[in-house]
């Protein structure tokens, strides 16, 4: 049964998606719609279609806005609000939206015409963003495939249709294997070691399909539910006191969606594949080459310069850390000859962060009551940025009661953009993870209005238990300060062209530079001071915890750093030089053996298969491109250490600063290119020293480096 199309929320032209009515049954008849209205714009755009911004950027945006917004809808249900039916439903139109794209990239005409404004006495006219959109458009139409004819062309086509609908399956893959394991526990010497918190979750989780009549959970008594969801995984490795059930849970942890239905493997050898032939197709050797083309990254050289120096300043270091850990863990069980094993490493690596530290996560929960965080957190960016945060909830519809809206107004009271915070795990319903979105992007309307930015900001913290707040932990705050920054670009952009408004074409791996950078002030002392308070008595985080909070920031970063370099050298291998469709799986498993050896401390146990739900660069815009994160921290290190320099104790000129950072980074956008960016928030081009300094991995006797980012 489908809706009528007079009455579909999916196609409303004005304002924020009608969640509270947007149900499955309203995905195909409205997608239907929009892909035959697009189809017949596109038919005449392509006909009479002019060498101008007006005749060809601005006009292809107004026509394909509305299947782009309600796809967008789509998209995001599909990741907080997943279900059988919804899968179905986007499952039933995927192939044909991927077509249209498809078909806009390698339009001929549209082509021609956008290399006719490159070329034409109207270029002069243009401003700096709209050549950034022009040629980003023609770079992108040639990535698509465009000069591609006959037979090649076919195959192109092809290869893109099962591409995205691989991409889903391997998604929906995860969040199937997810939610099919759990480990029941019903003694309390089972659960000895937990903290209350994750004793109050893996309660309240038991009590998801408990049978009628049973007596209800207790933290207490039992019986307790351990899932695969990060909030209740990571908990449980690091506390515990039962290896064999550690090792149980580890175990189900890196063997995810590589068996039964929910089998990756098979995935992603014909994933690789097709990236290979697309990448061939396209006049690439690799697809590493094809990502790059479009990264701010000039080659898979640069990458693995990076890559390299990266890894040689934490491997040994990430090996030191290690055997102080296993001494440390002999020392504390008496047993001389102990080896640690990978679902040890977390236990004992959180026993030695609390001795040393001394503090526990759970020891700081009750200091990170998430309405207080929200506060400190919009308090920041009005101190730095001169933006005010105010609750709207209610004022529109949302996807799940837990969702909150929020406005956003400058220094003037007008307001400038919104968002909405998704803050909590849901295991059965929402993929893992966190993440932002655009809802709505800036752009100036054709009668001269404004439309204000819209973000959806995602997490995956740990819900509230009982009539409490929900208290989070202190990796949790940096998430979301994370996802913010990722909120702020996107939402003080003023750029008016949503092809370049917000992060829309940021090099992807200049993208997360505004995220990782807000993650900095989690451990500046006054915002600390102002966001961290205790739940039940207001009083402040002592200053001895915050200490060592900021002491305990480099605890084996080493190691998390050499672990970030692993996945990235694996992702750039399978990329670059796997030459995949051998014997099965076999074959990228042998890749990730080989790359481990060089990049791990501890090997991957045999039978390991992370990359089954390895969705970054297999279901998400990863590929190729998990280095990303490494290159934009070192830029985010940089660019924080401007206000170190200027003194972060010094509110005007911590102000001052954050002005700079709010009118270049975040305003700009893709407007420019972001090494210009940079240099413009910076003064000069970026340098790694930051990074290896603020990670503790810089001896003072080494001499600086620069990253090769020109």
């Amino acid at each position: 049964m489908t809706a009528p199309t007079t009455d579909n929320p999916l196609l409303q032209t004005e304002g924020l998606p009608k969640f509270d009515r947007v149900r499955p049954e309203h995905v195909e008849p409205a997608i239907r719609d929009l892909l035959a209205r697009l189809n017949a714009d596109l038919d005449a755009l392509e006909r009479d279609v002019k060498p101008t911004w007006e005749g060809t950027v601005a006009r292809l945006s107004a026509i394909t806005e509305p299947l782009g917004l309600a796809w967008g809808v789509v998209n995001h249900l599909m990741g907080v609000q997943n279900s059988s039916e919804l899968r179905e439903a986007h499952a039933a139109v995927e192939g044909d939206v991927v077509e249209i794209f498809m078909r806009i990239g390698q339009s001929v005409p549209l082509y021609r015409a956008l290399k006719g404004l490159r070329e034409g006495p109207e270029w002069k006219k243009l401003d700096e963003a709209q050549h950034r959109v022009v040629n980003a458009s023609i770079r992108d139409a040639e990535l698509s495939g465009v000069g591609l004819e006959g037979e090649a062309r076919e195959r192109f086509q092809d290869i893109e249709r099962e591409l995205a609908e691989l991409s889903t399956r391997f998604a929906n893959n995860v969040i199937d294997a997810n939610k099919a394991w759990s480990m029941t526990l019903t003694k309390p010497e089972e659960v000895e070691g937990l903290p209350p918190s994750a004793l109050a979750m893996a309660a309240q989780m038991a009590k998801q399909g408990l049978a009628e009549g049973a007596p209800e959970p207790t933290p207490e008594k039992g019986p307790w539910r351990i899932t695969l969801d990060a909030p209740s995984y990571v908990p449980f490795l690091e506390h515990s006191r039962r290896a064999d059930l550690r090792e149980k849970l580890y175990r189900a942890f890196v063997t995810r969606a590589s068996s039964g239905d929910s089998d990756n493997g098979l995935l992603i050898e014909r994933i690789l594949s097709l990236r290979r032939e697309k990448s061939r197709l396209l006049g690439y050797t690799s697809f590493a080459e094809v990502s790059l083309a479009a990264k701010m990254a000039p080659g898979v050289q640069a990458v693995e310069q990076l890559l390299g120096e990266l890894r040689n300043a934490a491997r040994s270091r990430a090996r030191g850390e290690h055997t102080e850990l296993t001494e440390y863990a002999r020392r504390k069980t008496g047993n001389a000859s102990l080896e640690l094993k990978l679902w040890d490493v977390p236990f004992w690596a959180e026993r030695l962060r609390e001795e040393r530290y001394a503090y526990t996560d759970e020891e700081l929960r009750p200091y990170f009551a998430l309405p207080r965080v929200l506060e400190g957190l919009f308090d920041t960016a009005k101190r730095l940025f001169g933006v005010t945060v105010r609750a709207a909830d209610g004022e529109v519809p949302v996807w799940d009661p837990s969702v909150r809206f929020f406005r956003m107004a400058d220094e003037s009271g007008k307001d400038i953009a919104a968002f909405y915070l998704d803050p909590y795990s849901r295991p059965a319903t929402k993929r893992g993870g966190a993440w932002m979105n655009g809802a709505l992007d800036r752009k100036r309307k054709p009668d001269g209005s404004l439309r204000l930015p819209v973000a959806y900001l995602v997490c995956n913290a740990t819900p509230p238990v009982g009539n409490k707040p929900a208290l989070l932990t202190f990796r949790e705050v940096e998430t979301l300060f994370h996802e913010f920054g990722h909120g702020l670009q996107h939402m003080l952009t003023r750029v008016d062209y949503p092809e370049a408004a917000g992060i829309n074409n940021v090099e992807w791996d200049a993208v997360e530079l505004p995220s990782q950078f807000m993650e900095n002030w989690c451990f500046h002392e006054e915002t600390l001071s102002r966001l961290a308070r205790h739940v039940d008595t207001g009083e402040p985080l002592p200053k001895h915890l915050q200490d060592k909070i900021r002491a305990g920031r480099i605890y084996r970063a080493a190691s998390m750093s050499l672990r970030q370099v692993y996945f990235a050298t694996l992702d750039l291998e399978l990329h670059h030089r796997y030459q995949p469709g051998g014997d099965g799986q076999a074959g990228f498993l042998e890749v990730q053996k080989r790359v481990a050896t060089e990049n791990t401390v501890l090997p991957p146990l045999a039978e390991d298969r992370f990359l089954c739900s390895f969705t970054h660069i297999f279901a998400g815009g990863y590929a190729a491109g998990y280095y990303s994160y490494k290159w934009a921290e070192v830029l985010s290190a940089d660019a924080f250490s401007a206000f170190e320099e200027v003194g972060l104790s010094d509110p005007q000129a911590l102000s001052r600063t954050g002005r700079r950072f709010r009118d270049t980074v975040l305003a700009l956008g893709g407007s420019r290119h972001p090494l210009e960016v940079f240099q413009a928030f910076r003064g000069r081009a970026p340098s790694t020293q930051p990074l290896l300094k603020q990670t503790g991995l810089l001896e003072t006797q080494e001499l600086e480096t620069t990253a090769p980012m020109m």
